[in-house]
């Protein structure tokens, strides 16, 4: 990608700069470029004075400051297809490492321990995946997870009936109707306003006990202290997460339980 863009333009990678080192040069640059690593504030954009275009390379824009960037009249795109396929096949790896306990059952073999029934784990066959939210990526799960035997429900109250209808899926009315029913739950939201927190004590309180819960989407989408008390009381049996508030981490509050399966 990089390459291609050198055809036509002066090209710089900043991959190694310091925070300091990114604001003093922002002002050099017709267009930037960035994965989600990078925070492009209010700040970063009021000094980018040359700005007309910011790109994320990937789906979700929660690290750009739109209103910022739409004061400016900067334009800011991103690659909505780029990773959908690598995400919908995580989420599944994930759910399946969850049923099945597949890290701490390796961890454990490595240190020495056979404890083959402690970490047998259950079968997806039959069981019910919950998906919230059903955009591109939400639809690749469910069609790789009616591969595997799971019976799919979804909601997504911007997704209408029709849709469902389409891609022969079972469309919940309400979220409350997929969190009775489903035996695991793995959310595919965008990062807003509206979304963070949307798992939450009281979400967790109409799960069925011992429900299993994946979230692969963007950090924050479920709140982690309200997913640890779910997990320390039982009504969480597993939990798989790609994703989390703050990245990169390496103290997040769910690393402390074995019932959790992380990625970074």
């Amino acid at each position: 990608g990089v390459e291609l863009l050198r055809k036509d333009f002066d090209v710089d990678l900043g991959q190694d700069w310091s925070d300091d080192e990114f604001m003093q040069r922002i002002g050099e640059y017709d267009a930037l470029i960035v994965r989600s690593a990078t925070r492009v504030t209010a700040d970063v954009i009021s000094a980018g004075a040359r700005l007309s275009v910011i790109g994320r390379a990937g789906v979700g824009v929660d690290n750009v400051d739109l209103d910022a960037a739409t004061r400016r009249g900067i334009v800011v795109v991103n690659a909505p297809t780029s990773n959908v396929l690598t995400a919908a096949e995580h989420t599944i790896a994930m759910l399946l490492a969850c049923a099945r306990n597949i890290p701490q059952a390796h961890a454990a073999l490595r240190a020495g321990r056979w404890d083959r029934s402690k970490y047998g784990g259950v079968e997806i066959d039959g069981k019910v995946l919950g998906i919230i939210g059903l955009g591109r990526i939400g639809v690749l799960v469910a069609d790789r997870a009616r591969g595997l035997h799971m019976e799919v429900v979804a909601f997504d109250p911007y997704v209408p009936a029709e849709r469902f209808r389409e891609l022969g899926l079972e469309r919940a009315e309400r979220v409350e109707d997929l969190y009775r029913r489903a035996d695991f739950i793995s959310v595919h939201l965008p990062r807003n306003k509206d979304t963070l927190g949307f798992v939450d004590d009281a979400a967790f309180a109409q799960m069925k006990d011992g429900v299993r819960v994946v979230n692969v989407a963007r950090g924050g989408i479920i709140d982690e202290e309200a997913l640890a008390r779910a997990i320390e009381s039982g009504k969480v049996a597993a939990a798989a997460v790609d994703v989390y508030p703050t990245e990169p981490t390496t103290d997040d509050v769910l690393f402390a339980y074995d019932q959790v399966v992380s990625t970074p």
